[in-house]
């Protein structure tokens, strides 16, 4: 089945608040408004995730308001000596409090305990701006600086809405960018993380949604330079139904080549052996080298996540739409599964 590729602005919610025009985009062309919604807030989860990474580290920045738990989390990933470290700050059903823009393309987010900030702030322009200030992030360091995340000229992204078979009201609403250029020092204790330009990337996922009772989504995003040309791609696959537009894309310099289906074969007896990832149309054949692996659990009553993230290279060839081949080497990224129940 063709997916469905909307290309005007369509509205993602109807006149009594349930989902519709499922489909994919190359630019977001949803409007939403989680307020004009018919499911309850405690149902709705609304993420903003950043991954920013230069050669020797990788950072993940992450605020999250799943209803009933809220949480912002840190990740400092060393990429040379594979030690890592992760803060999380957890608030009890938030329910809005964080006031999550209902876009991707504007809007800011700020985020404050006590002493400790971040924000997410959108600058007209595309470019995005990240704050962080931790006074104790990890055993007693601390972590603070910003960064500048601008526009790849003429870029693409992959937005997507897709739905539940069985579950009129769920639906999932996201957006993957994984072609920022990435500046700006970050202090972490007496070190210093510089991201400079041609030489770090950043990936912006963002993820609006009405939860179903229980899901599983794999996830894997990465970007780099091989062979002058910027790199990047996300692909993923959950329960929701992706017929009418996967979450899977292959950018080159910004541009996007869709990808149907993705499939992500994990060896399960040990995550840091090499994985293989396959399309159903032949396009995409690629390899993951993991290094290191984190996992988080977050539970409160009858909620449940758990996270299981490696990080590593990946490395293959893609078919582009003219049938031409482009070949990748030691890409930086990371993928993922979680596993919810609500």
């Amino acid at each position: 089945m063709p997916q469905n590729e909307i290309i005007n602005p369509v509205s993602l919610l109807d006149d009594k608040g349930q989902p519709q025009n499922f489909g994919w985009s190359k630019h977001d062309n949803f409007s939403y408004d989680s307020a004009l919604s018919g499911s309850p807030r405690h149902s709705m989860t609304e993420t903003d995730r950043y991954i920013v990474f230069s050669p020797t580290h990788m950072i993940v920045f992450e605020i999250s308001d799943d209803g009933w738990l809220g949480h912002t989390s840190i990740s400092v990933i060393s990429l040379r000596d594979k030690n890592r470290s992760t803060q999380i700050f957890k608030s009890i059903a938030p329910l809005g409090d964080y006031e999550m823009p209902s876009s991707s393309e504007k809007g800011s987010i700020r985020w404050r305990r006590k002493k400790i900030h971040l924000d997410f702030i959108c600058m007209e322009g595309g470019a995005r701006i990240i704050k962080v200030d931790v006074p104790r992030f990890g055993r007693h360091k601390s972590l603070r600086g910003a960064l500048v995340l601008n526009e790849y000229e003429g870029s693409q992204s992959l937005v997507a809405c897709q739905p539940w078979r069985n579950e009129k009201s769920a639906f999932r609403y996201l957006r993957c960018s994984p072609w920022f250029i990435a500046e700006g020092v970050i202090q972490y204790s007496s070190a210093e993380i510089f991201f400079s330009r041609g030489n770090a990337w950043g990936i912006f996922d963002w993820t609006r949604s009405v939860r179903p009772k229980a899901d599983i989504r794999y996830w894997a995003a990465a970007c780099g330079m091989s062979d002058s040309k910027l790199i990047s791609f996300c692909v993923g696959y959950s329960q929701a139904d992706s017929s009418n537009g996967t979450e899977n894309g292959f950018f080159i310099d910004g541009k996007i080549y869709k990808l149907n289906q993705v499939t992500f074969h994990i060896p399960l007896s040990n995550w840091l052996s090499p994985w293989r990832f396959t399309s159903n149309d032949n396009k995409l054949e690629m390899t993951f080298n993991p290094h290191q692996e984190r996992i988080d659990n977050q539970s409160l009553l009858f909620y449940n996540s758990k996270r299981r993230q490696v990080f590593g290279i990946f490395s293959g060839k893609i078919q582009l739409d003219d049938d031409s081949i482009i070949e990748f080497n030691n890409l930086t990224g990371f993928a993922e599964r979680c596993k919810m129940r609500f």
